[in-house]
């Protein structure tokens, strides 16, 4: 038992500590206010409290509990939403109201509910078992078996195994090796700052499907890969995390809202349970795990709210499930970092934060991956992460340090926000280095000409940009057709493709399927036209066919009618042209 020493802020300074660990949780004052240790100096404990230390005073008790800040994984994680250290957020509210009181703490896991057990094939009584070994599972949701995996760190024989139901901390199991027993319930904690151990890493050669045009076309991620979205404010940052969470074909969405402000939390949490998951038509939050930790609450708090998301995200992985976080934003918790850093008197690095951010950044990072997991069972973690760069610099350490980790760069634009352009995903400056990677996947799912397709997209955009800054001096009507066509096909890439509209209930999300026709529908028209201008025909009366409007509606187009709509408009474009290239040769004999 120790005592309060000194206080600054969020942190704490106690004495006679002797005992100790780093990273030991600690309770603070006589509210027992949470706390981990994150500094040691003889008999006196550098302590974070992730609560506000207002009132507390020097010659309060300090009491440790001997163990590291950990979460607790079981049934029933799905559709809660928690603060960063893994408090529900809707007990609290029951408990305290609309502000959470100091010292108030409650079960992360609901410890009345019952669940039906069911032992997973050749699991049985006296079988030698070791960590992250499946026992059963449990029907958490219709669609999602929860397995119960033997806890990290034990092994031996297995007895008193039996199905049944059970609460979530029921005796399910006991697991005997020499003269130690352990005994098993639904629940395990697993420390938030150590990475889960895992067999092996691959190479994903998958795709997140996101059903955002912008993204899956030009800029994919894999799944298991890692993803970075920096932009200024306005820019669009958390309407693409939503969009991702909402959308991508992620089996488990963990999304960290990271100091945010508490009107988008306020959104997600009234919005979500609203949605319907697009793949199973029940409620978005059957798969979805929230950790909200606002910008008005304890900044300590903050520093750990991601490790907390990540280490739920692995818990799910370690089921053999693809799972995306979304961390929105790693600013926030470098801001944090800073903060801590500051009052410990630390050396600061470039820009007040702390020399080991990039380092910091990279082991976050590096914690994704599609892994085999101890079961056996192929899992991965794809982590998105928002950056917000004060007025848009890149240059800012959170950015680079982030850049050098990530292997996905979508530039958010504020020009492009500003033009009403969404998402305003700069074409230009956006990079995936997972391209080669997710060829075959393309070529085996979408065909050849899907990758062809992708590559003439980026050489158009690239031809555009070019010669904008060409007609800037002399103007569009210098250039010839055959230049001027690759301008007009830019604007039809950007507009009818490119710009998609988050709050249309079809064009919210499109299939890699539509996707495919949408593109090769334009391309499709270019390749007519370059024929009709090579063929002598002029490029306004190209301009004026009626199927680029037929084009610029493909978006409208709804998936269970692409197949129709796509044999109809490549037979509108050929039936356009000829008539086009019919009444020319007619006018030119």
């Amino acid at each position: 038992m120790g005592h309060i020493e000194r206080i600054s802020g969020p942190l704490v300074i106690a004495s006679e500590m002797l005992g100790s660990k780093m990273y030991d949780v600690v309770k603070v004052g006589d509210l027992g206010l949470i706390g981990e240790i994150i500094q040691l100096k003889k008999e006196r404990a550098v302590i974070q409290v992730y609560e506000d230390t207002t009132g507390l005073r020097p010659g309060e008790k300090v009491e440790s509990t001997n163990a590291q800040l950990s979460v607790e994984l079981a049934p029933g994680l799905l559709g809660n939403t928690y603060d960063g250290i893994q408090r529900p957020l809707e007990v609290l509210k029951a408990k305290s109201g609309s502000f959470i009181s100091r010292g108030l703490t409650a079960n992360a896991i609901d410890r009345n509910k019952k669940w039906k057990f069911y032992l997973e094939k050749g699991i049985k009584n006296g079988s030698m078992v070791k960590e992250g070994d499946i026992l059963g599972y449990v029907k958490e949701t219709e669609y999602l078996s929860h397995y119960i995996m033997v806890p990290l760190g034990i092994d031996g024989r297995i007895t008193g195994l039996k199905e049944g139901t059970f609460k979530a901390d029921d005796k399910i199991a006991v697991v005997e090796k020499g003269n130690k027993k352990t005994e098993l319930t639904l629940i395990q904690k697993r420390a938030v700052r150590s990475p889960a151990k895992f067999t092996k890493k691959f190479r994903s050669e998958e795709p997140l499907i996101t059903g955002q045009r912008v993204l899956d076309l030009l800029f994919p991620v894999a799944k298991g890969g890692t993803a970075a979205s920096p932009g200024p404010f306005g820019s669009g940052k958390t309407v693409i995390q939503h969009q991702l969470a909402k959308w991508s074909d992620a089996d488990i969405i963990v999304l960290a809202l990271c100091g945010e402000r508490g009107n988008e939390a306020t959104e997600v949490l009234t919005e979500f349970p609203e949605l319907k998951d697009p793949k199973t038509g029940r409620p978005l939050t059957e798969r979805t795990v929230i950790i909200a930790n606002t910008s008005n609450m304890p900044v300590a708090a903050r520093e750990a709210s991601i490790y907390t998301a990540m280490t739920i995200a692995e818990y799910f992985r370690d089921m053999g499930y693809s799972v995306a976080i979304l961390a929105d934003s790693t600013s926030r918790w470098a801001e944090a970092m800073r903060e801590i850093s500051a009052r410990l008197e630390e050396m600061p690095g470039e820009e007040g934060y702390p020399a080991y951010l990039p380092k910091r950044l990279a082991e976050y990072y590096e914690r994704s991956g599609k892994i085999e997991a101890l079961s056996g069972k192929i899992g991965s973690i794809t982590l998105v992460g928002a950056v917000s760069p004060p007025g848009g610099d890149l240059s800012e350490p959170v950015s680079q340090g982030t850049l050098r980790v990530v292997k996905t760069f979508w530039s958010l634009d504020k020009s492009l926000a500003d033009s009403r352009h969404f998402p305003a995903i700069n074409w230009l400056n956006s990079y995936s280095l997972y391209l080669n990677d997710l060829n075959a996947w393309y070529v085996k799912n979408l065909g050849e000409a899907f990758v062809e397709n992708r590559i003439e997209v980026a050489r158009i955009l690239q031809k555009e940009a070019e010669l904008k800054d060409i007609v800037q001096l002399v103007g569009a009507e210098a250039l010839p057709d055959a230049e001027r066509i690759v301008l007009e096909i830019g604007r039809m890439i950007r507009e009818d493709f490119l710009r998609q509209s988050a709050f249309d209930e079809v064009d919210a999300y499109t299939s890699m399927k539509k996707q495919a026709f949408m593109i090769s529908s334009i391309l499709y028209f270019r390749k007519r036209a370059d024929d009709a201008i090579k063929s002598g025909v002029d490029l306004n009366s190209i301009l004026k066919l009626k199927v680029r409007e037929d084009i610029s509606r493909m978006k409208e187009t709804k998936e269970h009618e692409v197949d129709k709509a796509a044999q109809r408009i490549r037979s509108e474009i050929d039936s356009q042209f000829s008539a086009l290239l019919k009444e020319y040769k007619e006018n030119n004999r």
